[in-house]
């Protein structure tokens, strides 16, 4: 899977990277990882989950039975982290170069100080 990922794979790789988890799991760790921006419903994650189980970025870890129902766990595999270092790396120069030009952008507006003829007042 080629770089950039989008915003809700970037999340999911990124909540993988702490811990396996299962579906719900990740669910309520997009959610937060976004404050609220990002919210995943089953049906999305599970298709996400697959996408990236055959692009080889996660794997299954274990599977549990939880009150009679399967639960799967999902981990970072060892391409879904290098896949995650190098989008974070991407996402990283590109917020450095923004963070420059918004910098200049503002030393630009400031008006310059007035100067003072003949030292000291």
């Amino acid at each position: 899977m080629d770089t950039p990922l989008r915003e809700p794979t970037f999340l999911i790789l990124t909540a993988l990277a702490g811990e396996p988890m299962h579906g719900y799991g990740l669910i309520g760790e997009v959610a937060a990882l976004s404050a609220g921006r990002v919210s995943l419903r089953p049906g999305t994650l599970y298709g996400a989950l697959d996408r990236l189980t055959d692009a080889g970025l996660v794997e299954v870890d274990r599977e549990e039975v939880v009150d009679g129902r399967l639960r799967r766990y999902y981990r970072l595999s060892p391409t879904g982290d290098a896949t995650l270092t190098a989008e974070t790396e991407r996402l990283r120069r590109n917020v450095e170069a923004a963070t420059a030009r918004l910098r200049a952008r503002v030393a630009k507006a400031r008006p310059a100080a007035p100067r003072v003829a003949g030292g000291l007042a």
